[in-house]
């Protein structure tokens, strides 16, 4: 069966670009999971998850730049640096994108607001994903994750247009 011939078939559809335009989504991705190997000496763990800020970056603001399983791998070379149970980032990266997918479908224009709360329910509910796979119930971190998803919804990424 010919591509032409197939359902799935989108001609205008814009293609990914080759070569480094294509690595540089993904290397700044890996960058920001690579913070977390810093030594930062901190009373309280309030680091944000720079990798899956940058993920959602490059996913709500430029759309092509990620393929739709590009969370798969990225999770699990977030989950072999941050030290959270090995597939937890996999899992809740990849229900990231679906959801935003989903989202996607419905919203045919967004805005930059609407992006910004799409990003903050993604960080919120995968802050919260990853303290319930790693942490268990009863353990009070409470206090330190709400000011934790906080601290990262205000570093998602502003366009300069809304500085004016």
């Amino acid at each position: 069966m010919s591509t032409r011939n197939s359902v799935d078939y989108k001609p205008f559809e814009p293609k990914v670009a080759g070569g480094r335009a294509r690595a540089i989504p993904w290397l700044t991705v890996m960058a920001g999971s690579l913070i977390t190997i810093v030594p930062i000496v901190a009373t309280i763990p309030i680091l944000p998850p720079f990798g899956f800020v940058m993920l959602l970056a490059w996913r709500l603001l430029a759309r092509y730049a990620l393929r739709p399983w590009a969370a798969a791998p990225l999770g699990l070379f977030d989950d072999l640096l941050s030290g959270q149970p090995l597939g937890s980032a996999v899992l809740l990266w990849s229900l990231a994108f679906v959801v935003i997918d989903m989202i996607e479908q419905r919203l045919v224009f967004r805005d930059f607001w609407q992006d910004w709360l799409i990003a903050s329910g993604g960080i919120a509910c995968c802050a919260l994903g990853g303290r319930f796979l790693a942490v268990r119930v009863g353990t009070h971190v409470d206090t330190v994750l709400l000011a934790q998803i906080v601290i990262t919804m205000m570093l998602f990424p502003w366009p300069r247009a809304s500085w004016r």
